[in-house]
């Protein structure tokens, strides 16, 4: 079965209710959110009521709450050489792990992190360091992103996320989550999506592979630039998407899309989810967005 959905919102006021509703507009199955906003520290409560509520709901529509993600804040980053830094991203990381418990999430989405001058390989043993004490409790499964390489961020090839999962003391709570545009930003053939899933069961293993992000880039392979694009409207194309999507080895996990809004106002998840599931291109799809919101 197809599992597909989008990021959508996480208010104060409505929560987990109100991350459902949305997704359901979108004709989605599955969703992804942020606790709270992914640039600050700032959270509010967690409603227990509104995640009973919304369980419900999700019931009624036939909706595996198992399925839906949740992502880190951007501003975790366990590779940092700064000590009081990395103290702020594990403490902080295991604040938002406690969250998810509270909420019965099951996946949380990290970036790995930015060695920021130190160099890959002490960036990386400060990424298992921080990973293994968040890790001590919880019941979450922390999914690490490719990342695309810009700047210094880690996580940009399958040697180096091997390195990280070998690292980690409780392998059952990690986890990868591929992002197709990163990969193509990192270097990686979106055309040739099969070859890096054998290349990726051979180094790591399929069954680590637990979220994909869905997105079409803005740039060639290799740019290192991580800027996502509309599906079908950039350099890996839709039949390419197409095809991961509803490639046989990962039909059981879910997969995201994190495509911009169009103009920065509208959504267009609902258009892009009707494309998938009929993998159909519209070629007028920003122009019928703007005419129907």
């Amino acid at each position: 079965m197809l599992i597909i959905g989008s990021h959508v919102s996480f208010t104060k006021d409505k929560q987990l209710v109100g991350s459902l509703e949305e997704a359901l507009s979108y004709g989605s199955n599955t969703f992804m959110f942020y606790t709270g906003a992914p640039q600050n520290t700032k959270r509010y409560d967690i409603d227990d009521n509104k995640t009973k509520e919304a369980l419900e709901i999700m019931k009624e529509n036939g909706m595996d709450y198992s399925n839906v993600v949740v992502h880190a804040p951007y501003i975790i980053n366990l590779a940092s050489p700064d000590d009081e830094k990395r103290s702020f991203a594990i403490n902080f990381l295991k604040q938002e792990v406690s969250r998810c418990d509270q909420l019965g999430v099951k996946y949380m989405v990290l970036h790995p992190g930015s060695h920021t001058g130190a160099g890959i390989e002490d960036g990386i043993k400060n990424i298992i360091n921080g990973l293994n004490k968040v890790l001590e409790s919880g019941n979450v499964m922390i999914l690490l992103e490719t990342m695309a390489g810009k700047g210094t961020e880690l996580g940009t090839s399958l040697e180096q996320i091997k390195t990280i999962i070998d690292g980690i003391n409780n392998k059952e709570h990690i986890g990868v989550c591929l992002d197709t545009c990163h990969l193509n930003d990192a270097g990686y053939d979106m055309s040739k999506f099969d070859e890096y899933l054998d290349d990726f069961s051979k180094l790591i293993g399929i069954s680590y592979i637990h979220c994909i992000h869905i997105n079409d880039s803005k740039n060639e392979r290799f740019s290192h630039k991580d800027r996502h694009e509309n599906i079908g409207l950039g350099t890996i194309g839709f039949n390419n998407l197409i095809s991961i999507i509803y490639n046989e080895r990962l039909k059981d996990i879910p997969k995201i899309l994190e495509t911009p809004y169009i103009d920065r106002e509208y959504p267009p998840y609902k258009y892009e989810i009707k494309m998938i599931k009929d993998k159909k291109f519209n070629n007028s799809l920003i122009e019928d967005i703007k005419k129907q919101v």
